[in-house]
Order: C-alpha cells, then structure tokens, then sequence
C-alpha cells in the first residue's frame, strides 16, 4: 500500500498566490466602499432635490409646453382687459413712492406695487432716429459751403414716465403716469386659468419671494443634471453609449442655437 505526500512546492505556489492577491483585494475594498457611499449620496440628493421641486417643475413644464407651441395650440387664454383713467388729487403726489402710496390706496389694493419702474426724461424716440440724418446733412451742407444761418428747432423732450405693477398673475393692474398729466392711466387685466399659468411662468406680478423660489427651482435643475449624469456613469458599464448620447445632444443643442444668432 503506497501513499502520496503532498506535493511541497505546488503548496508553497498555491499559497504565494492567495499571498499576493489579498494586498490587491485590500487595496480595492476602500476604493469600492467610497464609489458606493458617493452613489448612494447622490442617489438620496437627488431624490430630495426632485422632490421639492416637482411641484414647480410641473407648473413650468405645462406653461413652457404652450408658450413653446402657443401658436399651434388655439388654447383660450380668457383674458379680460379694462382701460380707464384716474384723477390726481390735488396737490398731485411729488414722486414715486407717494404716488404708489396713493395708488394702492385708490385702487384698493392689500399690499404696494410688486414692481415699480422710472423712465427719465429723454428726447423723443423718432428725433434720434433723425438724428444721424441731420447730422449727416449738416455735414454735407458745411462741406458744401457752409451752414445756411436757419436756427434749429428745439430737441422735443418726452417727460418722465412712472409704471406701478399691483396684483398677481390671475388679477395683474398696472398704473401708467407721465410726470406732469393730471390723470393716470390703469390698465386691469383679468386672466383665465392659461393665461395665469403663463404669468408664473413668466413671473409677471408675482413678488421677489416668488422670483427668489424659482431660483432655486433653477438651481436644482442644474443640480439634477449633473447629480443624474454623474449616477449614469457611476452605475453603467456601457460608458461609451451615454457619452456618445450626450455628446450628440450637446452638439444638437448648440447647433440650433448658434443657427438662430
């Protein structure tokens, strides 16, 4: 009866190799344990960051559909417009700010003006247009011989103009004053559900809070697509197919757009 003893140098060849494959395994566990911890924080982020703005992500997606395709899709904006005139007292408020005061108040309005907008005096829009004719006439003529001697008539002057936004996007009323009339002209939009949700969109009427939400609407989307990028190529193998997907729709975009300039 024979027996085998085991071979000594296939032990010793087995056991180098299991030696040196735990400092490789070693080396890749803290490597794995940071991607998968980065994952998972970009998964939650993501997560939380979608949820809070879903709600105006929808509202803006609905608005920006139609404002995208307002020309094909005939949706009734049900807007209702009232034009009138309204009286100064006297004496006529001095500046803007008591003229906003007075208008909130005849107008019965809870809260100021959202916006409040002053146009100083200038010369009227169709003298600048001339402008560069008359002088490019003066320019002939005093290479021609000289000025003529016929004095220039005065620069017409438009007043400063005053604009007051009261209201919100469903009841928008605007305030129109030039500085000197004795009236102000109020114009009273009333607007349907569309029409509304185009205002939001748009931010007419709303206040600075409502400006300030929507920045960080903004930001989140800014957010997202990087967070959802960064998850794509931390959790797929086929790298190459979303570069070449996104790659393709970067040129896309920036074709279109740099067509249009």
């Amino acid at each position: 009866m024979s027996t085998t003893s085991p071979n000594p140098s296939a032990g010793a060849a087995t056991s180098a190799a299991f030696t040196s494959q735990l400092p490789a395994d070693a080396a890749r566990r803290p490597t794995h344990r940071r991607r998968t911890t980065a994952v998972q924080w970009i998964r939650n982020t993501h997560g939380w960051i979608g949820l809070w703005g879903a709600l105006l992500g929808l509202i803006f997606g609905i608005a920006g559909i139609w404002l995208n395709h307002r020309a094909v899709l005939k949706l009734p904006l049900a807007q209702q417009r009232i034009n009138a005139q309204l009286s100064l007292p006297d004496p006529a408020p001095a500046n803007a700010q008591e003229m906003a005061a007075w208008l909130q108040q005849a107008l019965g309005q809870s809260r100021g003006p959202n916006q409040t907008r002053i146009e100083p005096s200038r010369p009227v829009p169709w003298t600048e247009k001339d402008k560069g004719r008359k002088a490019e006439g003066e320019a002939n003529a005093a290479a021609a011989g000289g000025e003529n001697g016929a004095p220039r008539a005065p620069a017409l002057i438009q007043p400063e103009r005053w604009t007051f936004n009261f209201g919100g996007p469903e009841t928008l009323v605007q305030a129109e004053y030039w500085r000197g009339n004795r009236s102000v002209g109020v114009t009273t939009s009333q607007n349907g559900f569309v029409a509304t949700l185009t205002n939001l969109h748009k931010g007419v009427g709303m206040p600075v809070a409502w400006i300030l939400l929507v920045d960080t609407l903004a930001g989140s989307m800014i957010f997202l697509t990087i967070s959802g990028v960064a998850l794509w190529m931390l959790t797929h193998r086929r790298r190459k197919v979303g570069l070449v997907i996104f790659g393709t729709s970067v040129l896309v975009t920036l074709g279109l757009a740099l067509s249009q300039l």
